[in-house]
């Protein structure tokens, strides 16, 4: 068993260099798959901070000093100053119709790229996820990882779609008042910069505050979601054995400090927007007692006294407003961007693990018997396989798939300081049914998912037909063995999707022909739509024992020449086992089958019973043999053994 189903599993954690790469990561996201987009949104959002600058230096260098001042004092007529606003109405028009359509397809563009992007992260999330060993996933709970799927995903695109493109907005809308506030005026820009200095670092300060939190409630609410799935999956054991304080109990602590990290992270966040705005509010009221202080004076001020007129003032305070509020709307987004690229982090460490690794070079491939009974590639299906060879030599050679298993001296553990297999030498020959039995944790599930590795052997050898298992490629090596688990998966889907699963190609009638070797054929031709009525949560609307033989028909349908039961009939009542037994028995006919059972009537007929105790083989032979020893399954058989 692995260690994560006896302890906790771990949360994913974020580090400051994790955010810093996500960063590049999405960056080199949009430029690589959407060039035109971003750089073409780039350009659109430069056009709409210029156009939105332009009408705030209308107002002060225009209309106050082209057009209101002359009116009023004389030297422009009536007609002269309507011809002016006329001509200076349709330029402004064209500024502000400019800008509409830079905003427009800014966010069109933004928007486009902005899910083009999530698409990807999304489908390259959930392909690489199929590449991952498992004991990636026994050290990570369920309701973490599909905190992945659903809040990071989640955070990350509603950051992309709406903050980023705001962050940007504002940037650009910065850098250029910057630029305009220096060519209109570089004494008040100076003014403005410097009035703004401790506007900036209180909002770094609270914006690095806050990100620490939200960054810690991404994580916060992983563990959370991972505790409900928990509770919710073992619901029936939580009722059962009354637990339901308890479950409460460590809801709350989970819950309280989820409370606590966004508490945090909010109340910060939530004073920086009203802060700033105040603070701008304040930096216009000292911006405009200077100007009217230096409008008073202006006749001492000299040389400079022409840097000082009514429409420069006009357009700083103007401009004053375009510059403060984007740093606020800047500070209010960061946080969001914060969190969202903490759940980007988690994203990428995800996609970032590395793949299953498979050295394997052996290959399965559909074999036909040449004159003298060796095996011969072919590309059709033949119902008969054969291990490709390759050598370094250049040459290739064949051996027939036959399904004889050995192991030699192997010992294993999960982790590395704790063995749970020791020493276990087998040996399974083609066509044999080989028995595991013995109390729950002796490791009789650990040798089965070496057999497939699942996990990779720490010492000794396991052969397959005489090739090291190592030299396998995992793919073929998986798709030459049967399985058929104690808790039966069943997916979304009809009766007869569920039973394909095992042999995507299968036809209908094989579909069939399957179902009735497993004895599952009668119960499913009495369901409301038959072979294609549609199975939901997992199949809860089927009984244990019914889902448990459409998991039979799905590992007979697949036809593979080694078949592993693990549990396969513990969910089965003992009349219903007796009609499967038969099934099974036609299954297993020429094929090599491991059995793990507690049940030991099912185990009798096995050619091989191996007794497993604390990761050790302590007896082998057959049902009669074991019996006259007087051992271990002897004790089991009897019943006189300590219960599991």
């Amino acid at each position: 068993m692995p260690p994560s189903k006896l302890a906790g599993a771990r949360p994913m954690k974020v580090t400051k260099e994790q955010r810093n790469h996500a960063i590049k990561r999405i960056f080199a996201y949009e430029i690589k798959y959407y060039p035109f987009e971003f750089f073409m949104s780039i350009f659109c959002v430069i056009g709409s901070c210029i156009a939105s600058v332009m009408s705030n230096w209308f107002v002060g260098m225009v209309f106050v000093n082209e057009i209101l001042t002359p009116l009023k004092d004389g030297t422009m007529s009536g007609e002269e100053v309507m011809q002016k606003m006329g001509m200076w109405a349709i330029i402004m028009a064209s500024v502000y119709a400019f800008g509409i359509i830079c905003i427009y397809f800014y966010n069109f563009l933004m928007c486009k790229c902005a899910q083009g992007t999530q698409k990807r992260i999304r489908d390259e999330l959930f392909e690489h996820m199929q590449t991952l060993p498992l004991s990636y996933f026994d050290t990570r709970t369920r309701g973490d990882l599909m905190s992945i799927y659903t809040n990071d995903v989640d955070t990350l695109r509603e950051a992309m779609s709406r903050s980023w493109p705001m962050v940007v907005n504002c940037v650009f809308s910065i850098i250029t008042v910057t630029i305009v506030m220096f060519i209109t005026n570089w004494i008040f820009a100076l003014l403005v910069l410097a009035l703004t200095i401790p506007m900036f670092f209180f909002t770094k300060g609270v914006t690095k505050r806050s990100g620490k939190h939200f960054v810690q409630q991404q994580i916060a609410l992983g563990k959370t979601n991972g505790y409900v799935e928990e509770m919710i999956n073992g619901q029936r054991v939580v009722k059962v054995f009354n637990h339901e304080q308890k479950s409460v109990e460590g809801f709350d602590k989970l819950n309280d400090q989820l409370c606590y990290e966004s508490t945090k992270a909010n109340k910060f966040a939530n004073t920086l927007m009203p802060v700033v705005n105040q603070a701008g509010n304040l930096q216009y009221i000292i911006l405009g007692l200077i100007a009217a202080t230096l409008l008073t004076f202006k006749s001492q001020l000299g040389s400079f006294a022409d840097m000082f007129d009514v429409g420069v003032i006009v357009t700083f305070l103007m401009l004053s407003k375009s510059f403060t509020n984007p740093i606020g709307n800047l500070a209010q987004q960061t946080n969001a961007i914060v969190m969202a690229l903490a759940g980007a982090a988690r994203i990428f460490e995800l996609t970032d693990t590395p793949s299953e690794i498979d050295e394997g070079y052996v290959t399965l491939v559909n074999a036909k018997e040449g004159e003298n009974g060796e095996p011969i590639e072919v590309q059709e299906r033949t119902g008969k396989w054969a291990w490709k060879h390759p050598h370094e030599s250049g040459g290739v050679t064949y051996t027939w798939l036959r399904g004889k298993i050995n192991f030699y001296d192997v010992d294993f553990g999960y982790v590395p300081e704790k063995v749970v297999l020791h020493n276990v030498t087998l040996f399974a020959e083609p066509g044999q049914k080989v028995a595991f039995v013995g109390p729950t944790g002796a490791g009789k599930t650990t040798i089965t998912n070496l057999i497939n590795r699942f996990y990779d052997i720490a010492d000794g050898k396991v052969r397959y037909d005489d090739i090291n298992i190592n030299k396998i490629k995992k793919y073929d090596l998986r798709r030459s063995l049967g399985m058929v688990l104690q808790d039966t998966e069943l997916f979304t889907g009809t009766v007869k999707d569920n039973i394909r699963f095992g042999k995507l190609d299968a036809t209908d009638e094989e579909i069939i022909e399957a179902a009735k070797l497993a004895n599952a054929h009668k119960f499913i031709s009495n369901l409301p739509h038959g072979y294609d009525t549609m199975l939901e949560k997992a199949g809860t609307n089927l009984s244990q024992g019914q889902r448990q033989l459409i998991a039979i028909a799905r590992a007979a349908i697949a036809n593979p020449p080694v078949m592993i039961l693990d549990e396969a009939t513990s969910s089965i009542d003992s009349r219903t086992e007796e009609m499967v037994q038969k099934g099974m028995d036609a299954i297993m006919k020429g094929r090599t089958v491991f059995v793990i059972a507690h049940r030991l009537s099912t185990v009798k007929n096995s050619d091989v019973i191996m007794v497993l105790d604390q990761g050790r083989i302590i007896e082998r032979g057959s049902h009669d043999e074991l019996i006259a020893q007087g051992g271990k399954y002897y004790q089991l058989y009897t019943g006189n053994a300590i219960k599991d």
